[in-house]
């Protein structure tokens, strides 16, 4: 399916958004505040901004200086490659209609929608490295949003986190529990979400995932989900952040 790239980028920063954003020049700063990398990375409003700029912006703010490259940035990637930024986490977004994964029917309680999160979701979440920070961006989410605790085996066995913008409901924070993986609890995950999504009256159903999570990757491509876009981050070698 399609999804034009401005309107994917939108439901990434609408559905998972950073503390605060800055347009300074031709750039966009975002101010993470321990977020994950996708609500500090600074991305180009324009083409031909300055570099040093952006740079000193993110360090005024305590953020190691981090690049989203997105469509249409080639000239900023090999600007940031000959400064001795190297490519770090290509991502992809995976999308598909949201009734498309409503052809079955929901096993019963085997996820449930809740907001606000419950203490054992969050002790889930905790479990992957998903800590107050990124449950702050949950919280800041102002849109349609919920939670979901998958079950399995008659005890918690998932957690998720689903907001819709435009029509386009966004998954992010899927884990599964270690000993309740390999048992469909994933793909029940996103079921519930896009059951949820179509009650919310959105469209479509997305989430972004690490080209390198081969077994989720796996996962979408059995579930009919198509991958609808790509980016990936600059970041300079002696200089580390979060996923």
């Amino acid at each position: 399916m399609k999804l034009a790239s401005e309107k994917l980028y939108d439901v990434m920063d609408c559905s998972w958004p950073a503390a605060a954003e800055t347009h300074i020049d031709a750039w966009t700063i975002r101010d993470g505040q321990g977020g994950g990398q996708r609500v500090s990375a600074a991305t180009a409003r324009q083409p031909g901004g300055d570099i040093d700029q952006a740079e000193n912006a993110m360090r005024d703010l305590g953020q190691q200086p981090l690049f989203m490259i997105r469509k249409g940035d080639d000239d900023l990637d090999r600007k940031l490659a000959a400064r001795g930024y190297v490519i770090k986490d290509p991502v992809q977004a995976w999308a598909c209609p949201a009734s498309m994964l409503t052809d079955i029917p929901m096993p019963r309680v085997s996820v449930l929608c809740i907001w606000e999160p419950l203490t054992r979701m969050k002790e889930i979440w905790a479990q992957a490295g998903i800590g107050p920070s990124r449950l702050a961006v949950m919280d800041r989410a102002a849109m349609p949003k919920t939670s979901l605790l998958g079950r399995i085996n008659d005890k918690p066995g998932g957690a998720a986190f689903v907001a819709i913008h435009r029509g386009v409901a966004m998954v992010h924070a899927i884990e599964v529990l270690p000993d309740q993986q390999r048992q469909g609890m994933g793909a029940w995950l996103l079921r519930g979400a896009a059951f949820w999504a179509v009650e919310q009256g959105a469209d479509t159903l997305s989430l972004i995932c690490l080209e390198s999570n081969k077994a989720a990757n796996s996962l979408y491509t059995s579930l009919g989900m198509q991958v609808v876009g790509q980016y990936h981050y600059r970041i300079l070698p002696t200089e580390t952040d979060s996923k």
